[in-house]
């Protein structure tokens, strides 16, 4: 009895349904004069006696059925497609969009390959809106040592892990990505302790605190924004990120860090015995590609490969690695930087062959934003190929630069630019094939 309450008034179900079922009727109808057989038994004579003398005034009989089954076939569409749109509607009513894209991102793309990206920052939340769109099994793992802004006040207060590079995460993979980008990152402007937070992280520590754990707020928040993957932190413990420079000097807190103007030698984590949530190991283990960066390289990206158990579970993961190195340098962090610079601080703090291939950007950027860019001291990061090579790490480049706010990864470009070489590393020609259809939907604006 469930089943009829489909048929309740107002959910536009029962008028679609109707017009499909004439439009069968017609298709029938015109079957039974095109080859005079007998479809519909006692309502032949009726059905048949109106094609040849309604429809059959177009010349003849034979054109009358056709005229018929033609009207039927365009009917029999119209219905199917308002009644799957009506569906779709009470099913999920906050989605404005194509139906049929949102059947194409949950039934094709959850056939897609396990990925794995790990950093922070914006530059995970870019590219996992690119990744979204050839995969819905996609994990993020993101950094939680950020103590700057209204992440670091929820952080200090309430004892939680910063939320706010996990909210940009939830966002990105979003089936309703604009609206909830809108929504979730709008900052109070005012009001005594609620100036300078964001939605989205308050919705975060509210969450929690009725889950009373960090993450399975996470997974809550996600199920109800209707996420087509998973964002797990790191680690669930409080953690503070510290810096030994050059000079021999300490400095604590992930924000602090670059606000030094002092070379970097390592970063470290305190307490060095955090551990990864088992989710995170699981995901890497089950990966068919595993992606770190782009984001900052000290800040955003080793603070997660300081893990205890992470870097080591990369190690033994069967999934290729890639790291896509950032497109500028960062003031404080990484200045005067090549590409091989970047991964050699990764070998430093990780040791060798974690990398198999990196992905760097190589075209022009605009003068105005070069300009920009330097008045704040970054430069674009230089390749230095036969560098890369010596460490025995591919290097791939493409032109990926977005300049339309900031100078950042184009989402689609970049992941373009992954799954193109993931399935060269995977080259059997059924995946290969995957991609291929992928990209003709994707091109078809799917």
């Amino acid at each position: 009895m469930e089943g009829l309450k489909w048929l309740y008034p107002g959910l536009k179900i029962k008028r679609w349904l109707l017009l499909a079922a004439v439009g069968l009727f017609l298709l029938v109808s015109g079957l039974t004069v095109i080859l005079g057989v007998t479809l519909l038994a006692s309502a032949e004579r009726g059905v048949t006696w109106f094609i040849l003398h309604t429809l059959g005034a177009l010349g003849s009989p034979l054109l009358g059925g056709v005229a018929a089954a033609g009207l039927g076939v365009a009917l029999i569409v119209l219905g199917l497609q308002r009644l799957a749109g009506s569906v779709f509607k009470v099913l999920l009513p906050g989605n404005t969009g194509n139906p049929w894209q949102l059947f194409y991102r949950r039934q094709y793309l959850a056939k897609g390959p396990h990925i794995v990206a790990i950093g922070g920052g914006t530059g995970l939340a870019v590219l996992l809106r690119g990744l979204k769109k050839y995969t819905r099994n996609l994990t993020a793992i993101v950094t939680v040592a950020d103590d700057g802004g209204s992440s670091g006040r929820l952080r200090q207060e309430l004892k939680i892990p910063p939320p706010g590079d996990i909210r940009n995460c939830l966002v990105a993979l979003a089936d309703t990505e604009s609206l909830m980008e809108e929504l979730f990152s709008y900052r109070f402007r005012q009001g005594e302790g609620l100036a300078g937070h964001s939605l989205g992280n308050l919705l975060l520590a509210a969450m929690t605190d009725m889950a009373g754990d960090f993450d399975r707020a996470i997974q809550e928040l996600a199920r109800v924004l209707a996420v087509g993957g998973r964002v797990i932190p790191s680690t669930t413990s409080y953690v503070v990120l510290g810096a030994e420079m050059a000079d021999g000097t300490t400095i604590l807190g992930e924000s602090n860090i670059p606000r030094a103007g002092k070379q970097i030698k390592r970063v470290f984590l305190q307490p060095s015995t955090c551990r990864p949530p088992a989710a995170a190991l699981e995901a890497i283990a089950r990966a068919d590609a595993i992606i770190i960066g782009p984001g900052s390289l000290y800040t955003s990206v080793l603070p997660n490969l300081l893990v205890r158990d992470l870097t080591e579970a990369l190690r033994q993961a069967r999934a290729p690695v890639f790291y896509v190195c950032n497109i500028m340098t960062q003031p404080g962090e990484t200045d005067g930087y090549t590409v091989a610079d970047h991964l050699q601080a990764i070998i430093d703090h990780c040791g060798p062959g974690l990398v198999d291939v990196v992905i760097a950007h190589r075209g022009p950027i605009s003068r105005g934003a070069l300009r920009r860019y330097g008045e704040k001291g970054a430069r674009p990061v230089p390749i230095n190929g036969p560098a890369v090579a010596r460490m025995g790490v591919e290097l791939r480049t493409g032109w990926l630069v977005d300049e339309t706010h900031l100078v950042r990864h184009h989402p689609e470009r970049l992941a373009g630019l992954i799954m193109e070489e993931f399935y060269r590393h995977h080259s059997r020609r059924r995946q290969r094939f995957g991609y291929l259809i992928r990209e003709k939907f994707r091109n078809l604006g799917v």
